[in-house]
C-alpha cells in the first residue's frame, strides 16, 4: 500500500497552515503543534527538514517562528513529501540501485516505475496554495450602500 509517513502528514499540515496564514508573519512551532495536537519535538524536527529543503524560513526572536520560503503556489505537494521522506519509490529497486537478485529478469519493474512517475506528476501538479485554498478567508465584500428609490407618476 502506498502511504505517506506521519512526518509527511505533519509537514503538509504545517505547510497548509503557513500558506493560509502567510500574511500574519512567522508562526511558532508551539502554535502549530497545539493547533493540530502534534508533539512539538517531532514537529520541530519536521520543520527543520523543511528549512533545509528551502521550503520554509526560520525567523529568530520574540516573534520568531516559521514562514514559507517562497510563494505557496510555487511549492508542490511533491516538494514537501520528498523533503521529508526522500524520493518516492514503489519498488525495492530503483533506477540507480540494481542490487536486487531479480533485476535482470524482472518484468514489472519498468511498468511500476511508470506508475511512480505518474504519482510524482500528480503530487507535483498540486501546490500548497491549492491545499490551503479553503482555509484562506475571502476579502470582505464592500459594504452595501443604501439606495434611494424614487417613484415617478
Amino acid at each position: 500500500m502506498l502511504r505517506l509517513s506521519k512526518k509527511a502528514d505533519y509537514a503538509l499540515l504545517a505547510m497548509r497552515h503557513l500558506a493560509a496564514e502567510a500574511d500574519r508573519g512567522a508562526t511558532s512551532t508551539r502554535e502549530l503543534a497545539e493547533s493540530y495536537d502534534i508533539p512539538a519535538e517531532l514537529l520541530a524536527k519536521v520543520l527543520q527538514r523543511l528549512v533545509r529543503a528551502r521550503l520554509l524560513e526560520s525567523h529568530q526572536g520574540i516573534r520568531g517562528g516559521y514562514g514559507l520560503a517562497r510563494p505557496a503556489a510555487s511549492i508542490s505537494v511533491a516538494d514537501v513529501i520528498q523533503a521529508i521522506d526522500g524520493p518516492l519509490t514503489v519498488t525495492a529497486c530503483s533506477e540507480f540501485d540494481h542490487s536486487c537478485d531479480q533485476f535482470a529478469k524482472c518484468n514489472i519493474r519498468d511498468p511500476l516505475w511508470h506508475i511512480k512517475d505518474r504519482i510524482v506528476a500528480a503530487l507535483s501538479s498540486m501546490s500548497v496554495a491549492e491545499l490551503a485554498a479553503d482555509m484562506i478567508a475571502p476579502a470582505p465584500a464592500a459594504a452595501a450602500q443604501p439606495v434611494a428609490v424614487v417613484r415617478s407618476r
